[in-house]
């Protein structure tokens, strides 16, 4: 098996036809299906499904194009790694990062400091969701990622890194909202919530504490862009909770009220998730250093106060 076979199976994965991946490729199409032919054979399973419609890979194929993206791109890692010898660290390097956490913050520190020690690394942010991320991270298109910890995943591992209370934020003219800085589990479940949808980790700490306690929970909507979520509490259409510090980040004016969860709290981690199962690049590396250094100042801060 060679790499330039995983790579037309994968353009062809990606394409959904022989014939589009052929002309991607500048390969006849009769020679793109004779590798095709002689990767079933040398594996001993039928790798893909023709219609009139197109392919799509059988469940062989879909375990042979998981692994072909984490082959093709660790040759290109190599290849990177040997040419780039000696020399800075460079290439691209891409991150996730949890919106509604105070980890989002440091995106502008994130981009300058590497950009002044690592000039030649280009990096790639988001902000997604913990849904996707287990996959992504395992087909090698993020590198890393500062999410909500969301348990024992296969095929990527978790580092704690902060842990952080949850706060109720409500607009300040609502009279129900409590005025002594807490609020009750109880009294928020009387809020209609905004929260993100069923599968962010944020939204399963809301539901289990409030299912423990036997309260039933008032949801007004899925949302997940902050702009949206600002609009809709300043609107006084709703409460939604989240940590101190992403609380305080995107609710700093006076019109916007932040109670501390209590009886019980609520508390969330904020986990670095890495790849179990192939090393960083020198590139990632580095700027998975600088993401720690930043992340300890950060706390070294907080606790300070």
């Amino acid at each position: 098996m060679d790499t330039r076979k995983l790579a037309y199976f994968v353009k062809i994965v990606d394409s959904g036809s022989i014939t589009k991946a052929a002309a991607a490729l500048h390969v006849a199409q009769p020679a793109l299906s004779q590798q095709v032919s002689a990767l079933e054979t040398e594996l001993k399973q039928r790798l893909l499904i023709r219609s009139k419609q197109g392919v799509q890979p059988t469940a062989a194929g879909h375990t042979l194009y998981r692994h072909a993206q984490t082959i093709l791109r660790l040759v290109e890692q190599a290849r990177q790694d040997v040419a780039s010898s000696g020399a800075a660290p460079a290439g691209r390097v891409s991150i996730a990062i949890a919106p509604y956490s105070m980890a989002s913050s440091l995106t502008p520190r994130i981009i300058s400091e590497v950009a002044r020690r690592y000039p030649d690394i280009v990096l790639h942010l988001t902000e997604i969701y913990g849904g996707v991320l287990s996959e992504a991270i395992k087909n090698g298109r993020l590198d890393m990622a500062l999410i909500y910890e969301p348990g024992p995943i296969r095929g990527v591992q978790f580092t704690t890194m902060i842990v952080e209370d949850l706060h109720l934020v409500v607009n300040g003219k609502n009279t129900a909202a409590a005025k002594s800085g807490e609020i009750t589990l109880g009294e928020a479940a009387e809020f209609g919530l905004f929260l993100p949808e069923q599968n962010h980790t944020l939204r399963q700490i809301v539901e289990t504490g409030m299912r423990d306690k036997g309260l039933s929970l008032r949801l007004v909507g899925e949302v997940e862009s902050v702009p949206s979520l600002t609009r809709l509490l300043r609107a006084d259409m709703g409460a939604t909770i989240l940590p101190k510090s992403a609380a305080d980040a995107l609710f700093h004016e006076e019109d916007f009220r932040v109670l501390r969860i209590v009886d019980p709290g609520l508390q969330c981690k904020i986990a670095l998730c890495t790849p179990d199962h192939e090393p960083l690049s020198e590139a990632a590396s580095a700027v998975l250093m600088v993401l720690k250094e930043m992340l300890q100042e950060m706390l070294s801060a907080k606790y300070a106060r």
